[in-house]
């Protein structure tokens, strides 16, 4: 079934590649949707399709790239939108 994820990750986890890490992980497996750092720290990623591979993508995120640090994930569970037509990261601009 598919399913919308939304998540704001915090900890340090701008400036330690997670935002590419995130892209790589999410298009490997076949999700669309946008990952972007947030001016408050955080980093926020909204991921559409199949829910087992959201779950994967959940499990990376909580032990983030190399350099990072996760000290929490929100999560939130939705319905798909169809927005996305692949996984790609939004810069500083296009908030």
């Amino acid at each position: 079934m598919k399913k919308r994820l939304e998540c704001r990750i915090t900890g340090r986890v701008q400036l330690v590649m997670f935002r590419d890490f995130t892209q790589r992980k999410a298009s490997s497996l076949g999700l669309f949707g946008t990952v972007q750092n947030k001016k408050d720290g955080s980093v926020v990623v909204v991921a559409e399709g199949e829910e087992g591979k959201l779950e994967q993508l959940l499990l990376l995120l909580r032990r983030g790239s190399l350099l990072s640090r996760v000290d929490s994930i929100e999560v939130k569970w939705g319905e798909v939108t169809g927005d996305f037509s692949d996984f790609k990261i939004v810069y500083y601009g296009n908030e």
